[in-house]
């Protein structure tokens, strides 16, 4: 049959090429993989530091202690400190000493002055208000002892002998305030037998306390202990010399290298009456130098000159 009228209909189809978009999961890749690196280093770096490096990062970044509430008198702080509730504290005033501000003086809130002449103005509610000025005070002074602790502890270990004798050195907070002593060791003693003189590696370990001990705002005693049942060869000479003669060694050795005179309270010997270990006095950890950063405020204030 012919096909002479016929429509011949032809379909072409046209394939559209679209772009390359392979590449854009990768940069979200290197991106999440550049992250957890971040964050597994930062996890290292902390597991390396010491509660007291980790403390000094803290209070390196931190923030200025301002109280949010405006009691008080003047403005932002107005050279006054600051009670636990946020109000200004007349009568103090800060000293910055080792990067640390301190309060030179027991400042007494300025609740308290109106307390004692308003209405309210017993006795109890005086004696609260010292009581919280009482807490700052203390709150202060453990700021202080820790900033001192850490700085201590970095002037030893940059001293390479003081990896041999690092259980020797022992730094802690008690009630009376930072006590910083250097015991012996079975095997490893930081004086020689019956001598007021130290060995090199003890030596080195006081000196570097001097300048530190020299930037706080607090008196220093130095006391010597000694084992009990110890034997001297002079009669004339025994336990209660030797821990005075080191005593008194060691403020010298302080002075030597930068603690001046007016910041030692007292330097005694007290032999074997107050072992480290009270219930084994014959132990060689008994036999120490003890360093007495004392909590009580200044008898001057350190604002104060002639």
């Amino acid at each position: 049959m012919p096909r002479g009228n016929e429509t011949v209909v032809i379909k072409r189809v046209k394939k559209v090429v679209h772009g390359h978009h392979g590449g854009a999961w990768k940069i979200a890749y290197a991106d999440f993989v550049t992250a957890m690196m971040a964050f597994f280093l930062l996890l290292w770096l902390i597991s390396m530091t010491t509660p007291e490096q980790k403390q000094g990062l803290a209070d390196y970044f931190a923030p200025p202690n301002i109280a949010e509430t405006t009691s008080g008198a003047g403005g932002v702080l107005s050279g006054r400190a600051l009670d636990q509730a946020g109000q200004q504290m007349a009568g103090s005033s800060e000293v910055e000493r080792g990067g640390v501000a301190l309060v030179t003086e027991r400042a007494v809130p300025l609740s308290i002055q109106s307390a004692a002449t308003g209405r309210e103005g017993e006795t109890g509610n005086l004696n609260d208000a010292i009581n919280a000025s009482q807490i700052d005070i203390n709150a202060t002074y453990e700021q202080v002892f820790h900033s001192a602790a850490a700085s201590i502890r970095q002037a030893w270990q940059a001293l390479p002998e003081i990896n041999e004798i690092a259980d020797n050195l022992i730094i802690e907070q008690t009630e009376e305030g930072l006590d910083i002593q250097i015991v012996d060791h079975e095997g490893r003693p930081m004086f020689p037998e019956g001598s007021k003189f130290p060995f090199e590696r003890t030596r080195n370990a006081i000196t570097v306390l001097g300048p530190i001990l020299q930037q706080l705002p607090h008196q220093i005693r130095i006391s010597g202990h000694t084992t009990a049942g110890g034997h001297y060869s002079d009669p004339r000479y025994g336990a209660w010399e030797l821990s005075a003669d080191r005593a008194n060694v060691v403020r010298a050795l302080l002075g030597e290298f930068g603690l001046s005179d007016d910041r030692i309270h007292s330097v005694v010997g007290r032999a074997s009456t107050e072992p480290y270990f009270a219930n084994d006095p014959y132990l060689a950890a008994n036999e120490r130098i003890r360093i007495t950063i004392l909590n009580n405020a200044p008898p001057v204030p350190y604002n104060l000159r002639p």
